[in-house]
């Protein structure tokens, strides 16, 4: 009657033996440590560069711990783990002199972080701590405004050569085009050519309200935006940019960072465990973009110190070389929809790239009346080109074309994620900035557990008091509970903070709950006189509906905020609905195990340790 097969017994081993190394990585805590990384995109981290910063360390006599080489997506970083603050700021200065010979442009960029004391062998089964939040792990906070005004202005950019292109198409004059905050004004001769433009814009350009006016001399054409057409410009800017911001901070190897939009105009930026404030800010306002620009068909290159031709912009192209371009734009970053690695027809490593459509309208113009001339790709960061590639026109193309010049199909892969990524759509203003330091997260570590730890002292003080060894066997329960909901939590990789160690602490009244129903349902059954091997099973069987209907319930309203909350209350979420299947498994299977395995060995059972049994008094 009171006895588990013997697979139940194994699977309560098995999912003590995962819980267990799977809630053990939490216990060794964070350490110091710099990471290294690119601060360039034709930069690379690779294993050499691990070897390099190790030999730097070592030739400065400044121990560490461990070195470690990581890649998120295409983007590679070396971290150097130390004992203690003092080691870390003083490695970092070293890096940041030795790496960089030019501090005004750094190659790499050393910023100061915090890692893991996880051991390698529990590293290796992806036994991993739970990510912390940024109240309990330390980090940076941004609340960036929106400019929407420049959202507005660089699609009225776009919105006026589009314009340009198309005018020129149908042979439509006109005698300028003037942009406005909202608006764009086309100067005409006539009457007549207004309305032809009126008529091909009113298709091409929907966005805008088009009307005719004379004047004195001829007639303007004034395009405005409607009204439903400035909130979807202004729409796509907050999310484009939150799009962007995302595969940014990649390159900061942050674990769960919450990138988030509030308010019409408003993004909020959490980055937990990032300790280099300007490292992080460099990041997010980072603007990365391609310009295609027709390059000095008599002097395409020069060396560093010639003087540049007049009328012409120079560049930085490879080592001692500038390459030299004319100031008309052909396409820019914004008219880039695709990016992709790939190889040529001499299969050397290229990037192919796809404009939209007026990009590749004003391409193929561009390259019919160029046939046999240079022409570059230069590649803007943090406002400063890198010429990729000169090379000469040989026909007429559109919207397709390829890249060459990358010297390995990783660099390839860089740049085309470079690209992808784009440039912000809109401005940003850094207008709320806070900093949270490690010893406040651990603060808020040490109280939050704490409350824990009293929290269960004082429910196992009561349960055994009253219920004597079934109050023990419930307090057992409650800590497999306690340790497959943090292994969980580590298997997952959710992100933990304050709220969700309120949830920890609700799931152990949650559970509590389900051990005290169970005893007092063996307790009712004892109380009318059953024998207590009887009492046993029926309580735990009778209690199981009961319990099942209350954790439902409570699963529900779980799952509501998991899905319609945000930030801390799916934090919350995350954390309750997991401690509700843990309770479930601890207090029924796991707790049934353990009585049966204490009392089920007694054929004859005659006492059960669980308290006193009131008995109504008869009359």
């Amino acid at each position: 009657m009171n006895r588990y097969p013997l697979w139940k017994y194994l699977v309560i081993c098995v999912a003590l033996l995962i819980g267990g190394l799977y809630a053990l990585p939490n216990l060794f805590g964070e350490a110091p440590a710099v990471q290294v990384s690119a601060a360039k995109p034709t930069m690379k981290i690779e294993l050499a560069t691990q070897a390099r910063v190790e030999k730097i360390l070592a030739d400065e006599s400044i121990p560490i711990t461990g070195v470690f080489f990581e890649r998120t997506g295409n983007v590679g970083s070396v971290k150097v783990r130390f004992d203690n603050t003092d080691t870390q700021l003083r490695a970092k200065d070293v890096l940041q002199q030795k790496l960089n010979s030019d501090p005004s442009d750094p190659s790499y960029t050393v910023a100061l972080n915090l890692l893991s004391n996880t051991p390698h062998w529990l590293s290796a089964i992806n036994a991993l701590p739970m990510p912390l939040g940024l109240d309990l792990r330390g980090g940076v906070y941004f609340l960036l405004q929106v400019d929407m005004q420049g959202a507005v202005q660089k699609k009225i950019l776009a919105i006026a050569g589009d314009i340009r292109s198309q005018l020129r198409e149908k042979n439509i004059r006109h005698q300028g085009i003037d942009r406005g905050t909202e608006s764009i004004t086309i100067q005409f001769g006539a009457t007549e050519e207004a309305e032809k433009a009126k008529t091909l814009l009113s298709t091409s350009q929907p966005d805008l309200n088009w009307q005719v006016s004379a004047q004195a001399g001829g007639a303007k054409l004034l395009g405005q935006f409607k009204p439903s057409a400035l909130k979807d410009v202004q729409d796509s800017a907050v999310k484009q940019n939150i799009i962007t911001l995302n595969k940014r901070v990649n390159e900061l190897a942050v674990k769960e960072p919450v990138i988030q939009q509030q308010g019409a105009d408003r993004i909020i930026v959490q980055l937990p465990g990032v300790q280099d404030t300007a490292r992080a800010k460099d990041i997010i306002g980072r603007t990365a973009t391609l310009e295609s620009r027709l390059a000095d068909p008599l002097v395409s290159t020069i060396a560093v110190g010639d003087p540049v031709p007049p009328g012409m912009d120079a560049f930085r192209f490879g080592e001692g070389r500038l390459g030299i371009f004319k100031k008309s734009v052909i396409f820019s970053g914004d008219r880039i929809t695709d990016a992709s690695a790939g190889f040529d027809q001499n299969q050397r490593p290229s990037v192919n790239i796809s404009l939209d459509a007026a990009g590749g309208r004003v391409m193929q113009e561009v390259t019919r009346e160029n046939i046999g001339k240079p022409m570059g790709m230069i590649l803007f960061e943090k406002g400063k080109g890198e010429v990729l590639t000169i090379a000469t026109i040989q026909s007429e193309f559109g919207s397709k074309f390829q890249i060459t010049g990358q010297p390995t199909t990783e660099s390839a892969n860089d740049l085309a994620l470079l690209l992808r990524a784009g440039s912000l759509a809109a401005p940003m203003e850094i207008i709320e900035e806070r900093t949270i330091g490690p010893s406040l997260g651990a603060e808020n570590i040490e109280k939050g557990f704490t409350s824990l730890v009293f929290g269960f002292i004082a429910i196992a003080v009561f349960m055994i008091a009253y219920y004597m060894l079934f109050g023990f066997f419930s307090v057992t329960a409650l800590a497999v509970n306690i340790v497959l909901l943090i292994a969980l939590l580590s298997m997952l990789q959710a992100t933990l903070s304050l709220p969700g160690i309120a949830a920890m602490a609700l799931a152990l009244g949650m559970a509590i709950d389900s051990n005290v129903l169970i005893n007092e349902r063996i307790r009712e059954e004892l109380r009318q006189g059953v024998a207590p091997s009887t009492a046993i099973a029926i309580g735990f069987d009778k209690a199981w509906a009961t319990i099942l209907d209350s954790n439902i319930t409570t699963l529900i309203a779980g799952i509501a905020l998991l899905t319609f909350g945000s930030g801390p209350i799916k934090g919350f979420a995350v954390v309750h609905c997991l401690g509700i299947l843990t309770s479930m498994f601890s207090a029924v299977f796991f707790a049934r195990g353990v009585v049966n395995l204490w009392y089920g060995k007694h054929k004859k059972l005659q006492k059960i340790s669980i308290g006193q049994v009131w008995r109504a008094k008869e009359k």
